[in-house]
């Protein structure tokens, strides 16, 4: 009786360590956000969108990186058709999130079990979400951990996710000397 209640118990354990995570887990945003963890830049891995135009819109773009300096300064930066587009914005981390006021949008970091990645959800002013963003110092995650991004989509209700191509050229972090970032003129 005892090897029964044994194999038993040691069943519930295996299937409690696999069982996928609840949705409030998988989409909670991160408790404490470390804004010099934040620093420097991060590709665009994938993206989940709320509507096809979002989504459609994503795709007609190459490659993507964001970047941080001082917590205070947004840089982004969109690859398409052998051009690129900087765009700066400043912000003011507040919590697990900062807003970009001049499109309505607040910005979200989520908790991801990726150790080189940042998950963002952008909602609206009405607190719908319009799409979330996985980035990564890499340009590839581990399948687990789109596995996981995935499931966050999901969970927010968005469209499947479209990964970017990994072989596609990133615009320079930096523009040459005779070019300026664009202070947001269009959201993305």
């Amino acid at each position: 009786m005892f090897a029964v209640c044994a194999i038993a118990l040691l069943c519930l354990v295996s299937l409690s360590h696999s069982a996928p995570l609840a949705c409030e887990d998988l989409v909670r945003p991160v408790d404490q956000l470390d804004p010099a963890h934040l620093e420097g830049t991060w590709t665009l891995v994938a993206g989940g969108m709320s509507s096809p135009e979002y989504r459609e819109k994503f795709k007609t773009r190459d490659s993507a990186s964001i970047s941080f300096v001082n917590g205070t300064t947004f840089t982004r930066v969109f690859g398409s058709n052998d051009s690129c587009q900087y765009l700066n914005s400043n912000i003011t981390l507040e919590g697990s999130s900062f807003d970009f006021a001049q499109y309505n949008v607040t910005v979200t970091f989520l908790h991801t079990s990726c150790q080189d990645c940042i998950l963002l959800r952008f909602d609206n002013m009405a607190k719908e979400v319009q799409r979330v963003y996985l980035f990564s110092r890499k340009r590839e995650v581990e399948q687990k951990e789109m596995d996981e991004f995935t499931a966050q989509t999901q969970c927010l209700n968005l469209l499947p996710p479209v990964v970017k191509d990994p072989t596609k050229p990133i615009c320079p972090g930096k523009m040459s000397n005779d070019a300026e970032a664009q202070p947001d003129a269009k959201t993305e």
